[in-house]
């Protein structure tokens, strides 16, 4: 490394989060941008550590000590060139993902890790603005048409690399805009659409094309669309949410973290009409104290909630790591997001016991009890039957497969014992030619994970249509073996 004593005589240093009462005004990013100066200094804490265990964090393999030493001897443009050689996307992954490879960083062990997320968006930010990052336009034309169904990150990964290596790419979208999850799931606070939009410019005019607004298995068959290509990629994600049921989860104002949080989103569109489910004056409570939980949390807040309480049914997590939690794991602790910084409170080790209406058809409250681990299940500790006001209820405990029925019926593939689609080593499906990437196959999981997904299997698209593939693939075929 350029300076290895770094890490000695530099802490760690995070962006300035926007101050809470001006945030809670807009949808802009919480964070501000660290300037280079600034971000050259966290970059140099990266250790000469012989083996970087962030390799072993981040699915998508990046080379992030050779970026993190170019950033800090000042050379951006090759710090960009190391960046986008592992990751489509790392404006979407330095802005949305958890940082596994800051959990594995080998400073970590006994200090503060290097701020690798920052470092990365950092680069990515400067690339764009340079204009550093062209279209890259495919040597050879193969004349074979791909078709990927699904526009979120594993989609998108997998129909850029396609493109990269000449094949004839058309991704289908049923949403009337291309990101899937990254444009209506994701709030703005978190990630700017602008940052998805400037993306997808370079993959137009890389040659990919996109149609919008069209359902497969609904507006185009099954059988339509292996007519038309040659091979088909499966992107549609899981999003058949986990259900709560308990009696009143009928009641109106009871829904899913994926109904409310689309619609925010569709909100912040210039022109757009404010939202048909708003939290706007209400009691909400939300069901689940994961990031989706966190992002119903902060969009309520904006939209102006008269309270907000997020329920959590495992006990509140320690504030570091336990023996349980070995480095270089990534560690369940406690942490804060923006959205928990900004307001709300977080109720841990409980449980939901139903919803009560008001006597017109809409949830008034929600009566909850404390519960405990026994035998490996939870059960409800006596006397502690409580009720809280709820207005708005949004269930955001996860997703549980993709879609059934539908194109996945029509196309004849099999699902595993999850009810996710099964595939082999080469990740293809039971049915040949059909292969399938991100949380599909995989189950609900992170934005690097999809990205890294959709790579490899872009690698094995290429390699059946053409025998062999120059694309690099960061998974190995053997970890996602045939399941069920």
């Amino acid at each position: 490394m350029g300076d290895p004593s770094g890490f000695l005589r530099h802490g760690r240093e995070l962006p300035t989060r926007r101050p809470v009462e001006l945030r809670l005004l807009d949808w802009r990013e919480v964070y501000q941008e660290l300037d280079p100066a600034r971000l050259r200094t966290q970059a140099s804490r990266c250790m000469d550590c012989g083996i970087p265990f962030c390799h072993h964090g981040c699915p998508l393999g990046n080379l992030i000590p050779e970026w993190n030493d170019l950033v800090y001897r000042d050379g951006w443009r090759a710090a960009s060139d190391r960046l986008h050689a592992t990751n489509n996307f790392p404006e979407v992954t330095g802005r949305l993902c958890p940082a596994p490879c800051e959990a594995a960083c080998v400073l970590g062990i006994n200090a503060d890790p290097v701020t690798i997320k920052q470092v990365e968006v950092g680069i990515v930010d400067r690339a764009f603005a340079e204009g550093w990052l062209p279209p890259v336009l495919p040597t050879v034309r193969t004349g074979r048409r791909v078709a990927v169904v699904g526009s979120g990150p594993a989609g998108l990964a997998a129909a850029q690399q396609l493109t990269r290596a000449g094949h004839e790419v058309t991704v289908y979208e049923r949403a009337d805009r291309v990101g899937g999850l990254l444009r209506y799931g994701i709030p703005e606070f978190k990630m700017e659409k602008r940052h998805l939009d400037r993306r997808l410019e370079q993959l137009v005019a890389e040659g990919t094309t996109f149609r919008t607004g069209c359902e497969v298995g609904v507006d185009l068959t099954a059988e339509q669309l292996r007519a038309g290509y040659d091979a088909v990629v499966l992107a549609v994600g899981s999003t058949v949410p986990r259900e709560l049921p308990v009696p009143g989860r009928e009641l109106a104002g009871v829904h899913a973290a994926m109904e409310y949080l689309p619609l925010a989103n569709r909100a912040c569109e210039p022109g757009a009409p404010p939202p048909v489910i708003s939290a706007a004056g209400r009691h909400v409570v939300v069901i689940g104290g994961g990031d989706t939980g966190a992002d119903c949390l902060g969009t309520a807040l904006r939209q102006g909630a008269a309270s907000v309480t997020q329920l959590e049914i495992l006990p509140e997590p320690p504030r570091s790591r336990t023996e349980a939690m070995p480095w270089p794991t990534y560690p369940m602790i406690f942490r804060v997001s923006s959205a928990h910084e900004e307001g709300g409170e977080r109720v841990y080790a409980v449980s939901t016991e139903r919803f009560e209406g008001d006597g017109a058809g809409r949830v008034s409250s929600l009566v909850l009890t404390d519960v405990r681990l026994a035998g490996g299940r939870f059960e409800p500790v006596p006397g502690t039957s409580r009720t809280l006001p709820c207005d708005l209820a949004l269930l955001a405990m996860g997703f549980t497969g993709p879609e059934p029925g539908g194109l996945l019926e029509q196309l004849g593939v099999e699902l595993d014992q999850r009810g996710t689609v099964r595939r082999d080593a080469g990740w293809q499906t039971s049915v040949r030619g059909v292969f399938v990437a991100g949380d599909a196959g995989r189950g609900q999981s992170l934005i690097v994970w999809a990205i890294a997904e959709g790579r490899s299997a872009a690698a094995a698209v290429d390699r059946y249509l053409t025998g062999g593939t120059g694309l690099p693939a960061p998974l190995e075929p053997t970890s996602v073996a045939l399941r069920g």
